[in-house]
């Protein structure tokens, strides 16, 4: 073969087809894929460390933040916080009546009862909520985020109890205890309301001087419908109705009644409801 023909064949032939060990052809490959990180969606490290407690699972402490509002396309509620709700709701009120059998132990079942009612009712719960910053974690569709969701008294009460649950499936009840001993071992020592509200001394006053039971009727309400205000009378035979007014109507009430305590010269303290 001439060396023409041989020049013209190698013109012609692909780079690839040409190359040999000696002289190798640049491929472009894909970078080699990285594992993908899981992404652990809790708040920062700082939350844990105001409830005094890290999670193993961070998974359980999503769910305890997550409203139903934040779950879109989903008709079961078992992304929210609902069932961790109900279930430290229960771990709350067994721990206080641990905490209060051992810290009075000369109070009678009564006594036991109207404080563990105190530290259980939800605006203990949403007090403690505020303190630990709980608002600014839980997880809000934007609707419910925009009509001021993360203030609410209801939900902040509802994720304080959820909290507590995840506690307790996550470390167990030891956990749990000693969570519940930080956030309201003080509340318990110093309660933030009278054991005898004013509702209760107004009507056991009434009843002392033979007065029928106080009647309470709510004459106005006002403000959004996330947060109305209450205004409501309180009526007794013989003395002028006195009025009082608050974020619900139970808290209305007692204000009422302590006005009315007031100008009838029973001394009985402040009530927030």
């Amino acid at each position: 073969m001439s060396g023409k023909k041989k020049s013209k064949r190698a013109a012609n032939s692909s780079p690839v087809a040409s190359s040999t060990a000696e002289d190798p052809v640049d491929v472009v490959t894909a970078p080699e894929a990285k594992p993908k990180r899981r992404r652990r969606k809790t708040p920062p490290a700082a939350f844990e460390e105001r409830i005094g407690y890290q999670f193993k699972d961070g998974a359980l402490l999503e769910q305890a933040l997550t409203h139903i509002s934040a779950l879109t396309g989903q008709r079961n509620r078992s992304g929210s916080y609902q069932r961790l709700e109900f279930l430290g709701d229960h771990v709350l009120g067994l721990v206080i009546s641990d905490m209060l059998y051992r810290a009075f132990p000369k109070a009678d079942e009564g006594e036991m009862s109207r404080r563990l009612a105190d530290l259980v009712r939800k605006e203990a719960c949403a007090d403690v909520a505020r303190a630990i910053e709980l608002g600014a974690a839980i997880r809000l569709g934007a609707s419910e985020s925009n009509a001021g969701g993360r203030n609410r008294t209801a939900i902040l009460a509802d994720v304080c109890e959820a909290l507590i649950g995840a506690v307790f499936i996550d470390g167990g009840y030891g956990a749990a205890s000693d969570m519940i001993g930080r956030l309201w071992e003080q509340r318990m020592r110093t309660p933030a309301r009278p054991l005898r509200d004013a509702k209760t001394i107004l009507q056991e006053w009434a009843q002392a001087r033979g007065l029928p039971t106080p009647a309470y009727r709510e004459i106005e309400r006002k403000g959004p419908a996330h947060s109305p205000e209450f205004l409501v009378t309180v009526e007794l035979p013989s003395r002028p109705p006195a009025e009082g007014m608050g974020r619900s109507k139970r808290a209305a009430e007692q204000a009422a009644a302590a006005v009315m305590l007031t100008r009838e010269g029973v001394k009985a303290e402040r009530f927030d409801g």
